[in-house]
Protein backbone atom coordinates (compact mmCIF):
# COMPACT_ATOMS: atom_id res chain seq x y z
CA UNK A 1 0.00 0.00 0.00
CA UNK A 2 1.04 3.37 -0.64
CA UNK A 3 0.65 6.64 1.64
CA UNK A 4 -0.46 9.79 -0.25
CA UNK A 5 -1.20 8.34 -3.64
CA UNK A 6 -1.56 10.58 -6.70
CA UNK A 7 -5.16 9.14 -7.43
CA UNK A 8 -7.81 11.13 -6.43
CA UNK A 9 -11.66 10.62 -6.25
CA UNK A 10 -13.60 12.24 -9.02
CA UNK A 11 -16.48 13.00 -6.66
CA UNK A 12 -14.73 13.91 -3.34
CA UNK A 13 -10.91 14.81 -4.06
CA UNK A 14 -8.65 13.67 -2.10
CA UNK A 15 -9.54 14.13 1.41
CA UNK A 16 -7.62 14.42 4.20
CA UNK A 17 -4.13 12.42 4.21
CA UNK A 18 -3.87 11.04 7.63
CA UNK A 19 -0.25 11.15 8.04
CA UNK A 20 -1.00 13.60 11.17
CA UNK A 21 -2.57 10.74 12.83
CA UNK A 22 1.10 9.04 13.21
CA UNK A 23 2.25 9.54 17.14
CA UNK A 24 -1.29 10.76 18.46
CA UNK A 25 -3.04 8.39 20.82
CA UNK A 26 -6.82 7.07 20.22
CA UNK A 27 -8.89 8.09 23.01
CA UNK A 28 -12.77 7.71 21.62
CA UNK A 29 -14.74 6.30 18.46
CA UNK A 30 -17.44 7.39 17.82
CA UNK A 31 -19.77 5.86 15.41
CA UNK A 32 -23.23 6.04 13.34
CA UNK A 33 -25.20 3.31 12.13
CA UNK A 34 -28.74 3.05 10.59
CA UNK A 35 -31.72 1.29 12.68
CA UNK A 36 -35.01 0.05 11.11
CA UNK A 37 -37.16 -1.42 13.48
CA UNK A 38 -36.40 -4.25 14.98
CA UNK A 39 -33.53 -5.27 12.46
CA UNK A 40 -30.34 -5.65 13.58
CA UNK A 41 -27.87 -2.26 12.89
CA UNK A 42 -26.04 -1.76 9.67
CA UNK A 43 -22.97 -0.55 9.37
CA UNK A 44 -21.28 1.62 11.25
CA UNK A 45 -21.94 3.98 8.21
CA UNK A 46 -19.29 6.56 9.83
CA UNK A 47 -16.65 6.25 11.93
CA UNK A 48 -14.63 8.94 13.68
CA UNK A 49 -11.16 8.62 15.56
CA UNK A 50 -10.78 11.41 18.23
CA UNK A 51 -6.77 11.47 19.09
CA UNK A 52 -5.02 13.03 22.03
CA UNK A 53 -4.73 16.37 20.17
CA UNK A 54 -8.81 16.35 20.15
CA UNK A 55 -8.68 15.89 16.33
CA UNK A 56 -12.12 14.02 15.05
CA UNK A 57 -11.14 12.33 11.91
CA UNK A 58 -14.12 10.71 9.99
CA UNK A 59 -13.95 8.09 8.03
CA UNK A 60 -17.08 6.92 5.75
CA UNK A 61 -17.43 5.84 1.94
CA UNK A 62 -18.46 8.01 -0.90
CA UNK A 63 -21.45 7.17 -3.38
CA UNK A 64 -19.04 6.35 -5.83
CA UNK A 65 -17.72 3.59 -3.68
CA UNK A 66 -14.59 5.42 -2.30
CA UNK A 67 -13.23 5.90 0.90
CA UNK A 68 -13.51 9.48 2.72
CA UNK A 69 -11.36 10.52 5.12
CA UNK A 70 -11.76 14.35 6.68
CA UNK A 71 -11.58 15.56 9.75
CA UNK A 72 -15.24 16.55 11.02
CA UNK A 73 -16.73 16.50 14.39
CA UNK A 74 -19.48 13.74 14.57
CA UNK A 75 -22.81 14.99 14.02
CA UNK A 76 -26.45 14.34 15.52
CA UNK A 77 -28.42 11.39 14.56
CA UNK A 78 -32.13 11.96 12.93
CA UNK A 79 -34.84 10.41 12.27
CA UNK A 80 -35.68 9.04 8.11
CA UNK A 81 -39.39 8.33 9.16
CA UNK A 82 -40.59 4.98 7.17
CA UNK A 83 -36.69 4.48 6.40
CA UNK A 84 -35.36 4.08 10.15
CA UNK A 85 -33.21 6.19 11.79
CA UNK A 86 -29.45 7.01 12.00
CA UNK A 87 -28.09 7.08 15.69
CA UNK A 88 -24.48 8.63 16.37
CA UNK A 89 -22.65 7.47 19.96
CA UNK A 90 -19.33 7.13 21.25
CA UNK A 91 -18.56 3.04 20.83
CA UNK A 92 -17.29 1.00 23.38
CA UNK A 93 -16.77 -2.62 21.88
CA UNK A 94 -19.11 -2.15 17.94
CA UNK A 95 -15.56 -1.67 16.23
CA UNK A 96 -12.86 -3.37 15.58
CA UNK A 97 -11.03 0.16 16.94
CA UNK A 98 -12.40 -0.53 20.44
CA UNK A 99 -9.51 -2.63 20.82
CA UNK A 100 -7.15 -0.24 20.43
CA UNK A 101 -8.33 2.69 22.59
CA UNK A 102 -5.31 4.24 24.80
CA UNK A 103 -2.70 2.86 21.53
CA UNK A 104 -0.65 5.36 19.19
CA UNK A 105 -0.97 5.01 15.77
CA UNK A 106 2.54 3.88 14.23
CA UNK A 107 1.39 4.45 10.91
CA UNK A 108 -0.89 4.83 7.88
CA UNK A 109 -1.06 3.72 4.47
CA UNK A 110 -4.28 3.51 2.13
CA UNK A 111 -4.90 1.82 -1.69
CA UNK A 112 -6.24 3.46 -4.60
CA UNK A 113 -8.08 2.94 -7.96
CA UNK A 114 -6.83 5.71 -10.74
CA UNK A 115 -10.70 6.67 -11.81
CA UNK A 116 -12.23 6.52 -7.82
CA UNK A 117 -9.74 7.27 -5.58
CA UNK A 118 -8.89 5.56 -1.78
CA UNK A 119 -9.98 2.10 -1.35
CA UNK A 120 -8.45 0.90 1.90
CA UNK A 121 -7.15 2.75 4.63
CA UNK A 122 -5.07 0.59 7.17
CA UNK A 123 -3.86 2.21 10.17
CA UNK A 124 -1.58 0.29 12.27
CA UNK A 125 -1.12 0.16 16.26
CA UNK A 126 1.26 -1.01 18.82
CA UNK A 127 -1.57 -3.27 19.10
CA UNK A 128 -2.51 -4.38 15.57
CA UNK A 129 -3.93 -3.31 12.39
CA UNK A 130 -7.75 -2.32 11.26
CA UNK A 131 -8.28 -2.18 7.58
CA UNK A 132 -11.17 0.44 6.73
CA UNK A 133 -12.34 -0.70 3.31
CA UNK A 134 -15.09 0.52 1.01
CA UNK A 135 -17.50 -3.12 0.09
CA UNK A 136 -20.69 -2.81 -1.74
CA UNK A 137 -21.07 1.03 -1.10
CA UNK A 138 -20.49 0.26 2.54
CA UNK A 139 -17.76 0.82 5.16
CA UNK A 140 -16.10 -2.60 6.41
CA UNK A 141 -13.85 -2.50 9.33
CA UNK A 142 -11.46 -5.29 9.91
CA UNK A 143 -8.79 -5.98 12.76
CA UNK A 144 -5.89 -7.51 11.64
Amino acid sequence: MESKSGSECPLHGNGAFPDYLVGRRLEQVVASWHLHGSEAPSGPLDVWLIDSETVATRITTGSDWCVIVETSRPFAGYDMAESGRVEVAATSGETPFADHLGDTVLAVSEESCPDSGRRVLEITFDSGRVRCETWSGGLRLSSK
